[in-house]
């Protein structure tokens, strides 16, 4: 993280992962990173195997899963019964009978199907990891010297020796070297990047490719528990639970369907009250017409195709329930480095205090920053030397201040770092005001125009770092940091969804105000220390209010594991990661804006098709009863506004339209409803309006095309 950012600057400061030289740019990454991955998107299933897998998913433990469709297919197999008691008796009904088993089955394949299609859409890829998996061999240590073995046969604890050219086997963290690695197996993305021990950019994921140097890496899981094997269950939905809201969901829908049984059964007796003599199969057809069948087929497709949308972003979920989460966020709490500002600072001023010598200060300012290895430390040293700072000894050699001085690395809690000379000499830079502070304690006095410096560079949107000579202050570094393109808007769709953005810096408050003004951000929080993020998701969660973080150090393990949803980097540590409920393949911190528009998605398809599924069965109702009773009980006759050809092709008319639209939305439930910058209240009206009315109405027109064919038939 930045110089005087507390919660990440320990990360950056010690591996410098945003070089050039070993990472792409954020820009291009952001570009990169939305592109389709071919495995899933364009997946074709082939029929054969998706009929198959369709009556596979016929056992009893498949179908009690979803209650509904248990319903349709108890139905089905009364239907069948009667089927053969009618062609055994020859009573005129058997082909009735036989034609609404028939639709009842395919209804229920459909169902089965749109399940089938979303697991499909990731198996590919399952594949794919899979053998990748099976290929990896591992040179484990031993006492004796090292072994190789099986990558399946490594253990928690274990550590394996990895060489230029070859694949990391397990996931793990390296406690010896640093090299550059190609994650583009996992994620997609071929750019290399730079892991290195003893930072919290040291984890590493299974099949991904060490292209330089030698490490040694511990292994962190057991066979089993890796990302690898985490992609390949969540791909092929063999480990998905259905959610809290799904669950709930379900049963709502389970009511109703018992409520509609109800209903059904009561229509017996009032038939043979007005003299009409109904069918156990035109009861059983009117059951299954009636109940929810549509929400009810492509419910489990829903769920699986948002975590299928997730994986496609290389996000991994851990459980449906993050998916879910990410979509009913109410707070976003959002680090200034990498997820609004490119996190690419420079420095582009030295700003001395009155009295002071410019080339004092960059002298300073310059060997200070000599081993300092995150982007602003070496953007110090570039503008420093181009400003005339030698940074050399008399032979003309690059200054190393660790031979004659000890390096004071950062810390969150002194938030400055430097040197202690052997003579006793102390030179620090860090934030503004803990260099005021160790300057006073140490019975210096402040510059007149400190804090006017501090202001003016702040006002300008920079970051201000100071430094200082023992007791004397010697002036200010402006660290100029640049918003990315298109984040104010995304800020300004979260809003208008109801969405609370919070920016989390360690800047002072006058920097943070500036940046924070221009993102557009709702509110944010300067000098956070990785407690206070803490607190702040506590105060929030207190209110009632559901609250998402990224992070990627060791020391956002706690608050991870806080939020409501804790997304990790995959190139942070291991304990940010087990913290977390969502793991950025791409190690993206914008990410978390394109998780919370995933899950919103999930939940608006979810709903959109709830309201369409309702509503037609209310459409459903009023065709089917009037065409059934118009016949005995002419006052009903004018709720026949279909003029249906007669009560048998009403039934099979509307069977055949309630088989039909399960198979015809599942391209829908796969794609999702678009997410659109709007309240929940508009959004609701909106769905009302469209699926809402579009269901009511669209059964008319449909039922009575299809009866003008039964029609014919029969």
């Amino acid at each position: 993280m930045k110089p005087i950012d507390d919660s990440t600057f320990v990360a950056r400061s010690r591996t410098g992962r945003d070089s050039g030289s070993d990472r792409e740019s954020p820009v291009k990454r952001d570009l990169t990173r939305r592109r389709p991955r071919a495995t899933t998107t364009t997946l074709q299933v082939q029929p054969l195997l998706l009929l198959v897998e369709s009556f596979k998913r016929l056992n009893p433990t498949s179908l009690a899963r979803n209650p509904v469709m248990a319903v349709v297919a108890i139905g089905t197999l009364i239907c069948a019964l009667y089927t053969a008691l009618a062609f055994a008796e020859s009573n005129g009904q058997g082909g009735f009978a036989l034609s609404v088993t028939l639709i009842l089955l395919a209804t229920v394949l459909f169902a089965n199907a749109a399940e089938a299609v979303a697991e499909a859409r990731g198996k590919a890829h399952a594949g794919s990891l899979r053998a990748t998996r099976g290929e990896l061999k591992a040179r484990r240590l031993t006492h004796s010297g090292e072994e190789t073995v099986a990558a399946d046969r490594l253990r928690r604890g274990d550590r394996v020796r990895v060489s230029a050219g070859e694949l990391i086997p397990a996931d793990g963290e390296i406690v010896q070297g640093a090299g550059s690695i190609n994650e583009s197996a996992v994620t997609g993305e071929s750019a290399p990047v730079l892991r290195e021990a003893g930072t919290d950019n040291s984890g590493v994921s299974a099949g991904t490719k060490l292209l330089s140097d030698e490490l040694i890496v511990e292994v962190s899981v057991d066979p089993g528990e890796s990302l690898l094997d985490r992609m390949i269950a969540l791909v092929e939905g063999a480990s998905r639970q259905k959610t809290p809201s799904e669950l709930a969901l379900s049963v709502l829908l389970s009511t109703l369907t018992l409520v509609f049984l109800i209903v059904v059964v009561t229509l017996v007796p009032m038939a043979r009250f007005v003299g009409i003599e109904t069918s156990t199969v035109m009861l059983v057809a009117l059951l299954v017409c009636l109940i929810p069948t549509t929400i009810g087929g492509l419910l489990p497709a829903i769920g699986i195709a948002g975590m299928e949308r997730a994986m496609r972003a290389n996000l991994i979920a851990k459980s449906g329930k993050a998916v879910e989460i990410a979509g009913s966020i109410d707070t976003l709490l959002l680090d200034k480095t990498g997820t609004i500002t490119l996190g690419d600072r420079r420095a582009t001023e030295f700003a001395p205090c009155h009295g002071i010598d410019m080339k004092r200060l960059r002298e300073v300012a310059g060997i200070c920053s000599l081993e300092d290895p995150t982007p602003e430390g070496r953007s110090i040293v570039v503008l420093a030397r181009e400003q005339g700072a030698s940074l050399a000894d008399e032979q003309g050699a690059s200054l190393t201040p660790a031979e004659d001085a000890e390096v004071v690395p950062f810390s969150a809690t002194s938030r400055v770092s430097g040197l202690d000379f052997a003579d006793g000499r102390r030179w620090r830079k860090g934030a503004p005001n803990a260099i005021a502070r160790q300057v006073e304690e140490a019975g210096g006095r402040l510059p007149d125009d400190y804090e006017a410096l501090v202001e003016r560079i702040s006002r300008h949107g920079a970051t201000p770092l100071a430094v200082a000579e023992g007791n004397v202050l010697l002036g200010v570094i402006a660290l100029s940091d640049v918003i990315k393109p298109g984040i104010a808007e995304r800020f300004m769709q979260l809003r208008e969804m109801g969405v609370k953005t919070v920016m989390i810096t360690g800047d002072n408050p006058i920097t943070a105000s500036a940046i924070a003004a221009e993102a557009g951000v709702d509110d944010y929080i300067a000098e956070a220390t990785p407690e206070r993020k803490l607190a702040l998701i506590r105060e929030e969660q207190a209110a009632g209010r559901l609250v998402a973080m990224m992070g990627d150090g060791t020391n956002d393990a706690p608050a991870l594991a806080q939020a409501d949803l804790g997304l990790a980097m995959n190139s942070g540590t291991q304990a940010a990661r087990e913290a977390a409920n969502m793991v950025d393949l791409d190690s993206d911190p914008g990410k978390l804006l394109e998780a919370v528009e995933i899950g919103k998605q999930l939940l608006i398809t979810r709903g959109a098709l709830t309201t369409f599924s309702l509503a037609n069965d209310v459409a459903k109702y009023f065709v089917i009863l009037p065409a059934i009773f118009a016949a005995s009980v002419p006052a009903l006759g004018g709720l026949d506004v279909l003029g249906l050809h007669s009560p048998a092709s009403a039934v099979l008319s509307a069977v055949i339209f309630n088989a039909l639209v399960i198979p015809a939305l599942i391209p829908f439930a796969l794609r999702g409803v678009r997410v659109r910058a709007t309240g929940a209240s508009a959004m609701l009206r909106r769905n009302l309006l469209i699926y809402g009315l579009g269901g009511l109405l669209l059964p008319f027109p449909a039922i009575k095309l299809i009866d003008l064919v039964v029609g014919l038939l029969i």
